[in-house]
């Protein structure tokens, strides 16, 4: 029979749901997306910083002046990272968590103080302001000093006292210490974080991040309330949120169970039984004034905010109750009761009572549409409530979504392509290891195939910083990476190495005198230069003093040999590997590096250590970056394929999607590619003579981007191609790939 030359014409998308069979869109893909309707590669990724803390349970980003803060919130604190615009930062920067003062102790009372009581005194010093006391002097010494006003953003330890002129006006050297505090902090495994910024026009005039640690992670409609952090963007403290300035401050702790949101320029936070509550404008420390508010609009839990386009309503924000979707509105409103006129300031509108959610972290907004996954089904708002249709990988994601860990599921985009994805943990895994696309500009889906790039546990979309982030789900162990000589000096938090291209920041350093945990922070150049001599054609020389000198060092000197290494230590007897070519005398020269730890030698010691990886850190990741998975300079191939819909005459040849009746095989005979294509890629025929049947697969077929055809042998009743790239570099566009074809072998 003739041979016929046909073009690959499958549907974008890859169809999870059906049988292969009946499907007219990719049967299969791993790392792979759609573009103009075509197959093409996911980009690849690389580490920011391979040594965040834990699980990351909430990523937020604030960009100014060309630095990007990537705030991370894991179960027992908050850290952020600052990078550039290429993503490339200097190190992990720890929060603190300061409070209100709970206690205090260790009075000194001081001397020459008035006998008296004074009350509601400002107590000066520490880390914090506004704490407030009442002060008992007698015998011209404080007595007594108790809290009446608790203040915010001390630490414990913090030495607070008072102004003479405040009780009395004479004495000196009263002080007294912060025993307790609220940090509004509780180091959790439920911890999950949401954030948001707003500016502080009222008061600091800072811009304010906001941060939520609720107990959520286990499960959605948790009950317990935890505080508001609040704190400077450009710094690294947090405070609980209260309500301490305007005209009645009650000093309360702003807590909930639910979350936080800014809807510019109100602060609201949410949670139980539907409550919404709102500060005074442009004062995230007023919730008292006129247009501050606070209900309960649902029967149950609200999990997240967003802001939303409102108009002349402007202020809005839609907010998600685990059965309803409520719109918030600012509508300005008054009316006269009894002859008084009373202005509500707030409007709420049930957009549905019907609705459900299955996170609070599978909610986005992309380009004024809300999407999100209910608890059977997807959904969208876009005026209202509709289901986004999927017949694609429905059955897919509901069928493999380990419930038991939903709150895990989380929402990133990439607009670059038009796509949302949804990360999930499939099977058994407690942590996201899959994630399902929607491609709004292409109206298709689509899914990860499990690749590696898929096991992320939370992330941030790209926007000044042009590039996605998301954090690793693999939990770092605790491996020796070298070993090595070290000096030490008891109290000292530096210690001293040769040189060694192995040795990074973020190591820890295991040895009898350095404390348990204790990582390196900074690393720097160094020599030792004591005094030394030694006889010509000898191989050991006598230092004045042996301080800092350890083994592999490099001396140099008068007398000293051609690379001469430091082999051996005996007191201030030095063995070299080479011998002295001259008599030794004078300042020698012992290049090393001085490594700067988190905690101090317990001893002066030069001795053995283990330089280690240390345990439970992942990997913030930069996506859609390259084409490789990149670690500090090395790079791995990602692997990356597609599967298309059945090409068999029985299906109607590769270009039709009804059969026509002819009962044959189809026998492939060339392939001619149309790739923009790096790299080697390979090509495999698979398929089965009938439907229920196992598939058989061809050996791999290698092209690469100058490879002008294949010719080959292959024939099924149902067929289908399958495309791979898995080399580092690798990269693919499909174009229009030409099959060479006739009818085979009559029906099995």
């Amino acid at each position: 029979m003739v041979k016929k030359v046909f073009a690959i014409d499958t549907q974008p998308g890859v169809q999870r749901d059906g049988t292969i069979f009946d499907m007219n869109f990719y049967t299969d893909g791993r790392w792979v997306r759609f573009q103009r309707g075509r197959p093409r590669k996911v980009g690849g990724y690389r580490a920011i910083i391979s040594n965040a803390k834990g699980y990351s349970r909430g990523i937020y980003v604030n960009s100014v002046d060309g630095v990007n803060s990537v705030f991370n919130g894991y179960n027992n604190g908050l850290e952020v990272v600052n990078i550039d615009n290429n993503g490339i930062g200097a190190g992990v920067n720890q929060f603190t968590f300061t409070g209100l003062v709970l206690t205090l102790n260790t009075l000194v009372g001081g001397t020459l103080y008035t006998n008296g009581t004074y009350t509601n005194v400002a107590l000066t010093g520490g880390s914090g302001s506004g704490a407030k006391a009442t002060i008992v002097v007698a015998g011209a010494t404080v007595t007594t000093v108790t809290l009446t006003t608790a203040g915010n953003g001390y630490v414990v330890g913090d030495t607070l006292s008072a102004t003479a002129a405040t009780i009395g006006g004479t004495g000196s050297g009263f002080s007294i210490k912060v025993a307790t505090i609220n940090d509004g902090f509780t180091e959790s495994n439920l911890n999950l974080w949401q954030f948001d910024s707003t500016f502080d026009a009222q008061g600091s005039g800072n811009q304010l991040l906001l941060a939520h640690p609720g107990q959520n992670l286990a499960q959605i409609d948790q009950t317990t309330v935890t505080p508001v952090l609040a704190g400077n963007i450009n710094g690294t403290t947090l405070s609980p949120l209260t309500d301490t300035t305007g005209t009645t401050p009650t000093g309360d702790v702003i807590e909930v169970a639910g979350g936080v949101v800014v809807l510019h320029p109100y602060v609201f936070v949410y949670g139980d039984n539907g409550l919404i509550k709102n500060c005074v404008a442009g004062d995230p420390f007023d919730w008292n004034g006129p247009d501050s508010n606070e209900v309960n609009v649902a029967s149950t839990k609200i999990v997240k905010g967003l802001p939303v386009r409102g108009g002349s309503n402007a202020p809005s924000g839609l907010f998600w109750a685990l059965d309803s979707l409520i719109r918030v509105s600012y509508t300005p409103t008054t009316i006269t009761v009894a002859s008084v006129p009373q202005t509500f300031y707030w409007r709420y509108d049930i957009i549905s009572s019907q609705s459900s959610i299955l996170s609070s972290q599978c909610v986005i907004e992309y380009d004024g549409i809300y999407y999100w996954i209910g608890v059977d089904r997807f959904l969208l708002y876009n005026g209202v409530v509709k289901e986004l249709k999927n017949n694609f990988n429905q059955n897919y994601f509901f069928d493999n979504l380990n419930y038991a860990q939903q709150q895990k599921v989380f929402v990133n985009k990439v607009p670059r392509f038009g796509e949302i994805w949804w990360f999930f943990p499939s099977g058994d895994s407690e942590e996201c290891n899959d994630c399902i696309i929607y491609n709004v500009r292409e109206d298709c889906w689509y899914d990860a195939g499990e690749a590696l790039g898929a096991r992320r546990t939370a992330g941030y979309f790209s926007q000044v910083f042009h590039y996605p982030i998301n954090a690793g789900a693999t939990l770092s162990e605790q491996e020796i990476i070298f070993t090595a000589s070290i000096s030490t000096t008891n109290a000292s938090a530096v210690i001293r190495i040769a040189p060694n291209n192995l040795v990074a920041v973020g190591q820890e350093v295991v040895s009898a005198s350095v404390p348990s945990g204790a990582v390196i922070s900074t690393i720097t150049p160094s020599a030792a230069s004591p005094t030394a001599t030694g006889t010509s054609g000898a191989s050991t020389i006598v230092v004045s003093s042996a301080t800092g000198i350890v083994l592999n060092q490099s001396v140099t000197g008068t007398g000293i040999g051609t690379n001469a290494i430091v082999t051996t230590i005996v007191g201030t007897t030095i063995t070299l590997s080479v011998v002295n070519s001259s008599a030794v005398s004078g300042a020698m020269s012992f290049a090393g590096l001085n490594l700067t730890l988190s905690a101090n030698a317990t001893a002066t010691l030069v001795e053995t250590a283990n330089f280690e990886t240390v345990a439970g850190q992942v990997i913030l990741w930069q996506h859609e970056i390259g084409t490789d998975e990149v670690v500090n300079q090395e790079a791995n191939a990602i692997e990356s394929y597609f599967t298309t819909s059945d090409l068999g005459w029985v299906q109607g040849g590769p270009t039709q999607t009804t059969p026509v009746g002819d009962n044959f095989q189809l026998h492939l005979e060339r392939m001619e590619p149309d790739f923009i294509q790096s790299g080697e890629m390979t090509f495999q025929v698979t398929g089965r003579p009938f439907a229920q049947a196992e598939d058989t697969t061809s050996a791999p077929y290698a092209f690469d981007p100058d490879t002008r055809k294949i010719d080959l042998r292959e024939q099924r009743r149902e067929i289908r191609l399958i495309f791979t790239s898995n080399v580092q570099g690798g990269n693919y566009q499909l174009g229009k790939v030409l099959l060479h074809a006739n009818i085979g072998d009559v029906r099995p």
